[in-house]
């Protein structure tokens, strides 16, 4: 075995080469799902990707007798670092992810490399993985290996948290979750009584999201967003940039009815996004849309037919959180869509999350549905 060697990248074709290991180390796995390459790229690429423009990041190759045999990503981002520590991260905390290996050897030696970058930039603390920003892929999956990933969620093999803990001094910092349901049934009867409490309320006001509209609508959701999640632990806002970002790459895969505002005494107080599990139908791609595969993707946005809806984001703004009227709302936005997702969809599976383990308002809302874990993704943490 040659000698192994941790090189830095910066230009598109060494992006690119980074890109593609992910591509040829987890061709084996029946569960991973091959994003659509131009999106791989662009997560990494610094002009594409607004994370770049608050954080300060590097990529490293690892390469042994002239091959690519691993990669990882290093970060600071200066949004997180500003947090109260309170919250998770906070001044001195960085970050790692992104992480491929052939083996052990590769993936410690790869994880050390990161480690000396973040500590020679004065950080005191790493948590990882995260792929990159906590909006993205964070958490390595730690249980569920055995079935795929839902659209925007990250799916990682089994031996790369072995090799995290083999290391000895990285411990878990949060568990992330993630619910499904049989959603062909109706929700027990205390939740359809909530719900019907809500129609009769003249208050209430539950509406879809208005696609001809969708910028000012994104900067809606965000807005509730930013304030339902600020105490939230690993909060990091976005930023205007991010919204605007965050709103294009959405738009495909936003349908009117799967999107659902709160509105109480005609102010929008909360949120629910819902998406066709866009993983379904790229799966089969294996990354790459032309010459044929883009055709079938576009005729597959028109009108999804799914097994699998997911809710990535919900939010209640602040004031109202400790209140029942915002599980009240929550159940009411998750029954319509519900509804929707079965008979426009045909759709017969939801799953939640991400959920913080201790978000008692979110989990319980999940317990109420009868939803259950199938997927979890740790967030390791280290003293630099």
């Amino acid at each position: 075995m040659g000698e192994l060697t941790i090189v830095p990248i910066s230009t598109a074709r060494e992006r690119k080469a980074f890109v593609d290991l992910a591509y040829r180390l987890n061709a084996s796995d029946p569960n991973w799902v091959p994003p659509l390459r131009m999106e791989a790229i662009e997560l990494v690429t610094p002009g594409k990707n607004p994370f770049f423009e608050h954080a300060d990041v590097q990529f490293f190759m690892a390469r042994r007798d002239g091959r690519d045999v691993g990669r990882i990503s290093v970060h600071i981002d200066h949004l997180a670092v500003a947090m109260d520590p309170v919250q998770g991260m906070g001044p001195g905390t960085g970050n790692w992810g992104l992480l491929e290996a052939e083996d052990e050897a590769v993936a410690h030696a790869l994880i050390a490399r990161a480690e000396s970058w973040l500590r020679e930039r004065g950080m005191t603390r790493v948590l990882a993985p995260m792929s990159m920003s906590v909006w993205e892929e964070p958490g390595q999956l730690t249980t569920g290996f055995d079935h795929p990933p839902t659209v925007m969620m990250g799916h990682q093999p089994e031996r790369y948290n072995d090799y995290i803990l083999a290391l000895g001094d990285y411990t878990p910092a949060k568990l992330l979750k993630t619910y499904e349901l049989d959603i062909t049934k109706d929700f027990p009867p205390l939740i359809q009584r909530i719900v019907q409490s809500g129609e009769k309320n003249p208050r209430i006001t539950i509406r879809n999201v208005n696609k001809a509209d969708f910028a000012a609508e994104a900067a809606l959701i965000l807005d509730i967003l930013n304030d339902a999640w600020s105490d939230n632990w690993g909060f990091v806002p976005f930023t205007q940039t991010e919204i605007g970002y965050a709103g294009k790459k959405f738009k495909p895969i936003v349908h009117n009815d799967l999107i659902m505002v709160a509105e109480y005494d005609g102010e929008p107080v909360a949120f629910m996004m819902t998406l066709p599990d866009l993983n379904e139908a790229i799966k089969p791609m294996r990354g790459r849309l032309f010459p044929f595969n883009v055709i079938k993707l576009l005729l597959w946005l028109r009108r999804p037919r799914v097994r699998t809806m997911r809710v990535p984001l919900m939010g209640v703004r602040k004031k109202l959180q400790a209140s029942r009227l915002a599980s009240q709302l929550a159940f009411m936005m998750i029954e319509y869509i519900r509804r929707n997702s079965i008979t426009r969809y045909g759709a017969s599976r939801g799953e939640i999350g991400w959920i913080l383990e201790d978000n008692q308002g979110m989990v319980a809302i999940a317990d109420a549905i009868n939803s259950h874990v199938n997927k979890v993704y740790t967030i390791y943490q280290k003293a630099l």
